[in-house]
């Protein structure tokens, strides 16, 4: 039987997939890219915030529609499942089963039982394994998942409700993953969690994130390590100087803020102040003066006043964050901030963000032009449709959220895809040639011969 999949959300939802598609190979099933071709399609889906929730029913319904060809079973997994199995088995029969997050240790029974209700597994082959994973990211880079759930317990979030409290992997079972990853091939390990700064303290009582960071440093091969999802609050002394001394640590911190104004922040259930934030970048830049900085802010949290907003404004205006993601607060069921009075139109958020969006792109020009002339390693990953340009990322960016660089193809000597390379940044890239527009994103360069 031919299996396709669709994974939908964050990178931590990514890392589910790849263990399920894993189990399923192991199962014996064929997997496939194709859902046109597939008898079975799996869906793993997102439900952490309003747009998420619209895109996992829409890509439901676009999958159902190959049970009129190909298609004999349509199963869909994850967090949507988690936050609402009871409304979707009335509202779209067109799946067969649904399976939510607490059920993954019994995944392969009920998919097995869906296709033969007499079939059993033995209990080895009936869960997810982080061992088992087939990497989705290519051949150098994946992800590496360290804790599962969340307790900073923010008001808006409902990821606490949907995964659980915070619960941090085994620290061997980490660096074992870690070195079978670069055994086959992996050159780019990105750490993630809800929080990667909380990692260890449910375990062993402190942040074990510097040590982990460490010790994965010394895995032979192993060319970038980056973690994302650092909150601001377990950014330590320790961490700071662990990822300034490395050569494998890429000086990239990835800080999700949220918001300024210290009225907002508290409201939040958020555990820093404006003071703190501040002063975490500081520190950061000040010890590693060639640091990106990534964050995401929030805008139209309930009773966010239009001082509290410019104050976040004047506040990204002044610290030039090198990248930088902006949401709209959605009130999602069951969390603290759903019981507070959602007051500010759509219209005033979404004003909010394109003025957020606006400054952003202005600053993040000038951070690209800031790289032109300087040398870079770049990891090459792909070419552009018309094989003009390869297409790679330097240090300072992730896949899928970042900007990336446009190597010249050139004709000299072969650049090999999945290798590294010093690069040369020659410019800013051109988003339309005809009219000489400009992206806010992406460099354009050459590799030095």
């Amino acid at each position: 039987m031919k299996v396709g999949f669709v994974s939908l959300g964050c990178s931590k939802n990514l890392v589910d997939t790849e263990m399920a598609i894993g189990l399923m190979k192991k199962l014996g099933f064929e997997i496939i890219n194709d859902p046109s071709q597939a008898d079975m399609i799996i869906i793993n889906t997102c439900g952490f915030i309003q747009s998420a929730k619209e895109e996992a029913i829409q890509t439901i319904f676009e999958m159902a529609e190959y049970k009129n060809s190909n298609c004999q079973y349509l199963v869909v997994m994850g967090c949507l499942v988690k936050r609402y199995k009871e409304e979707l088995i009335k509202e779209i029969p067109e799946v067969d089963l649904f399976i939510s997050i607490e059920e993954y240790d019994q995944i392969a029974n009920l998919i097995m039982n869906l296709i033969n209700p007499n079939e059993n597994i033995e209990k080895s082959l009936n869960t997810l394994d982080y061992f088992d994973r087939i990497i989705s990211t290519g051949s150098t880079t994946a992800f590496l998942k360290i804790a599962e759930g969340c307790s900073n317990n923010c008001t808006y979030c409902a990821i606490p409700k949907i995964r659980g409290k915070y619960e941090s992997r085994k620290f061997e079972d980490i660096v074992n993953e870690a070195k079978q990853l670069v055994s086959q091939g992996i050159r780019e390990l990105i750490v993630i969690a809800q929080d990667t700064t909380k990692y260890g303290v449910d375990l062993y009582g402190k942040s074990k994130l510097a040590e982990l960071l460490s010790k994965l440093e010394k895995i032979e091969g192993l060319k970038w390590i980056r973690f994302l999802y650092a909150y601001p609050e377990g950014i330590t002394d320790e961490l700071i100087e662990t990822v300034g001394n490395s050569k494998k640590i890429c000086h990239y911190f990835d800080i999700p803020i949220q918001h300024i104004s210290n009225t907002v922040l508290k409201r939040m259930n958020r555990k820093t102040t404006s003071e703190d934030l501040e002063n975490v970048i500081s520190k950061i830049r000040k010890n590693i003066p060639e640091v990106v900085i990534r964050t995401t802010v929030m805008v139209g949290f309930p009773d966010e006043s239009e001082e509290d907003f410019n104050a976040l404004l004047e506040f990204i205006k002044n610290s030039k964050f090198d990248k930088l993601g902006c949401f709209m607060y959605s009130k999602e069921d069951g969390t603290p901030a759903s019981n507070l009075t959602d007051s500010l139109p759509k219209a005033v958020k979404l004003n909010r963000y394109r003025t957020i969006m606006t400054e952003q792109a202005k600053i993040s020009l000038e951070r690209l032009k800031e790289k032109v002339g300087k040398e870079f390693e770049v990891l090459i990953e792909d070419y552009t449709e018309d094989g003009r340009y390869l297409i790679g990322r330097t240090y300072m960016d992730i896949p899928e959220e970042d900007g990336v660089i446009y190597i010249d193809n050139t004709p000299d000597f072969e650049i090999i895809i999945g290798e590294f390379y010093q690069c040369i940044v020659d410019d800013i890239a051109r988003i339309n040639p005809e009219d000489n527009s400009i992206s806010n994103y992406d460099l354009i360069g050459h590799v030095i011969i």
